[in-house]
């Protein structure tokens, strides 16, 4: 982490910051034996330059995962560049292209990821929805406002593939019910292909559910997506915390892949808390800006399976 210009306003603010980020009881990854992975919604990343404090908050927070699921990347990259100095030549980043109609709202969707923790196997890829023959062409029936975005990763000897989404919001309820659905169906149907590149399947993203207890929350795991069991608990992104919009979910080949280790990481605390990191002060509008109005969810992977991988020969 490169924070050598930061400004003794912004120092301090990355100590108070660090507090914060200690109350999230993060783990430190171990190479090759542990991951952290997060999924974290940064508020129109990219649509209007984020200040210089931002910019390092930003990146001290995405710091302390080793892959991350971005939603709201935009179209303009320059934010994104500037955090990716910050946190030095070992990371990087793949992402989709942006969608530039009211339902895709210039957005991207992405990863970022330290190459010393995992390695980019070669797949990166949007959702497609389902195509009908008419005529001589291929058509979907509906489709998804932001196609989902999945790439192909190794850590260890775990490799995986992780699919972000960002599901839209919308005037219905039902539509976004629809959308969820046919998500959910997609990714039945790629875990089941006989030549899928990997079986291990992670989601991830911003699914606008409120709730467990929602019908939205049905409609993705139908076919049997879980929440890993760290995550069970409350865990609300929303700066209040009691909405469970951010979602990690998972196909588990090896069900102990997913450690006890997960959470929410609260960088937030309350409004009163805002001075700490912009002096001047700020609303909490104008904060959502500058940060976020979501989050991050993380969980920690073991990403040693050698020993279930020989179990399960043993066992047939």
């Amino acid at each position: 982490m490169n924070h050598g210009k930061a400004s003794p306003a912004i120092a301090k603010g990355l100590l108070a910051l660090k507090e914060r980020i200690r109350a999230a009881n993060i783990p430190s990854a171990k190479l090759d034996e542990t991951l952290n992975i997060a999924t974290w919604n940064i508020r129109e990343f990219g649509k209007s330059p984020r200040t210089e404090a931002a910019i390092h908050y930003i990146a001290e927070i995405l710091g302390q995962f080793d892959l991350i699921g971005i939603v709201e990347l935009r179209d303009d990259l320059t934010d994104l560049g500037r955090v990716l100095k910050i946190l030095g030549p070992y990371w990087r980043a793949v992402y989709s292209d942006m969608i530039p109609d009211a339902g895709g709202n210039r957005e991207r969707l992405g990863f970022i990821y330290d190459k010393r923790a995992v390695t980019f196997n070669g797949l990166a890829a949007e959702a497609n929805a389902p195509r009908r023959k008419k005529g001589f062409e291929y058509l979907p029936e509906t489709s998804f406002w932001r196609s989902p975005y999945m790439a192909s990763f190794r850590s260890g000897s775990f490799d995986f593939i992780v699919l972000t989404t960002h599901i839209r919001w919308g005037d219905s309820t039902e539509a976004r019910r629809a959308e969820i659905g046919m998500l959910a169906d997609w990714i039945e149907a790629k875990r089941l292909e006989k030549t899928s590149e990997d079986k291990d399947l992670i989601v991830m993203g911003d699914f606008n559910i409120p709730s467990r207890d929602d019908p939205l929350f049905k409609a993705i795991i139908k076919h049997g997506l879980q929440i890993p069991k760290a995550l069970l608990g409350a865990h609300g992104t929303n700066l209040e915390k009691d909405k469970r919009y951010d979602q990690i979910l998972h196909y588990p080949v090896y069900p102990q892949n997913f450690t006890n280790a997960g959470g929410e990481l609260d960088f937030y605390g309350d409004e009163a808390g805002i001075k700490e990191l912009f002096p001047r002060g700020m609303t909490k509008e104008k904060f959502t800006y500058q940060l976020s109005d979501h989050l991050p969810l993380w969980m920690q992977i073991n990403t040693d399976i050698d020993g279930q991988k020989l179990e399960q020969i043993i066992q047939g």
